[in-house]
């Protein structure tokens, strides 16, 4: 039995449904009694637990005779790599600790990527003693601002009783210091970017032995929130185009010494051709749903190169389709339709696109399938009752 944890999301679902419907025997595990991967029909044991993974995972492995375990986020992968070695037989599909911590800091990343000749954002990462108003004024703006690691100044962050921002961004030196003097008690501050234009842009390659066995690509159409954060609706691109820097985004992983799945992250400018890396997802990612849908599966990859031991480039017939996230996507849609910044016709004209969307035969779901429906109904329970929560707190304030 393979053990997945952290199904609460649809990346979770995904991987769970990628591996149930090839027959492979799935414990999922979860934040909470809702997760998502719980209510799979692939799903054939489920547990819930939030405590550290060296708390409780040894023991279910025992017990439920776990040969193997699979993780979603990069919390868990964290956890994991410290157990390896600890699990008895059990195997543990996660890479190194080396390699996932190099991915996990961007500026790390960005620096073997520019060794390569990969165009990256000039970037400047503010440190003790340096004049902020100095470096901030020779800066061109817009800037994006976001934290090298995320995952190790986390809580620092916490026990400043300040949230962890994914990404701001500046678009005067007035706004960028006001941003970085927030952490000034810290002493650490976030990493600051060039803006680059284009749109996202995402190459997924599973590594194995150093070559890619599975290549995936596709564009972001929309974003939640606008400004940059998970894809809501996005589209697969061939394989046949993007092929020079597919090569360079397989030597990058290379390079790092990956194994598994990753996606390598970009803006691409198609006026100027132009390729800005902007990190490497060392996890299963957020847009997986529309992988799935087209036929590329990278969970089945990871099982059938480190569990069966099958080697060699997956076979590949890859449907174009697109996906989308429902749920940020409606939040997208509001967003434009209140911003006054757009012509009514513009927002007319956009209302019509995304409803037109619903009619594409080749849209899929991140959530909805019809051969695994429980968890979107489960999922839209979920959304009535908090819908209803916070009715009634509005309702009592």
């Amino acid at each position: 039995m393979l053990a997945v944890l952290g199904v609460d999301s649809p990346i979770g679902l995904t991987v769970v449904r990628e591996l149930g419907e090839r027959g492979v025997p799935l414990l999922v595990h979860g934040k909470t009694r809702r997760s998502l991967g719980r209510y799979s029909r692939h799903a054939r044991r489920f547990v819930a637990r939030t405590e550290p993974l060296a708390e409780w995972l040894p023991q279910l492995v025992a017990d439920h005779g776990i040969t193997a375990v699979m993780a979603i986020s990069e919390h868990h992968l964290l956890q994991l790599t410290a157990l390896k070695g600890k699990l008895g037989d059990c195997r543990i599909l996660c890479p190194d600790g080396e390699e996932l911590a190099l991915v996990l800091d961007k500026r790390r990343t960005l620096d073997i990527a520019a060794g390569l000749g990969i165009d990256v954002p000039v970037s400047w990462l503010p440190s003790e003693g340096e004049d902020f108003a100095r470096r901030a004024a020779e800066l061109s703006y817009p800037v994006a601002i976001k934290w090298p690691d995320p995952n190790a100044i986390a809580a620092t962050i916490e026990a400043q009783g300040l949230r962890l921002e994914k990404v701001e961004y500046a678009s005067s030196a007035g706004e960028l210091l006001a941003i970085l003097h927030r952490y000034d008690r810290m002493r650490a501050w976030p990493l600051v970017q060039s803006w680059c234009g284009g749109y996202g842009f995402g190459q997924m390659l599973h590594m194995h032995d150093g070559a890619a066995t599975l290549r995936f690509q596709h564009r972001r159409l929309r974003e939640w929130p606008p400004s940059g954060g998970v894809s809501s609706y996005c589209e697969a691109i061939p394989l046949d185009r993007h092929g020079s820097q597919m090569a360079r985004s397989e030597r990058l992983l290379r390079t790092i010494g990956w194994e598994g799945p990753a996606m390598v992250e970009y803006r691409h400018d198609p006026i100027t051709g132009k390729y800005w890396l902007m990190e490497v997802n060392g996890r299963f990612w957020g847009s997986i749903p529309l992988a799935y849908h087209c036929g590329a599966h990278f969970a089945w990859e990871t099982y059938r190169c480190r569990i069966l031991g099958e080697t060699g480039t997956a076979s590949q017939r890859l449907r174009r389709r697109k996906a989308r996230y429902v749920i940020p996507d409606l939040k997208h849609c509001a967003a434009v339709l209140r911003d006054g910044g757009h012509s009514p016709s513009r927002r007319l004209r956009f209302a019509g696109e995304f409803l037109a969307g619903f009619l594409d035969w080749r849209t899929r779901y991140y959530v909805w399938s019809l051969r695994d429906p429980q968890p979107f109904f489960a999922d839209m329970l979920g959304i009535l009752r908090r819908a209803s929560r916070w009715g009634r707190h509005g309702t009592a304030g």
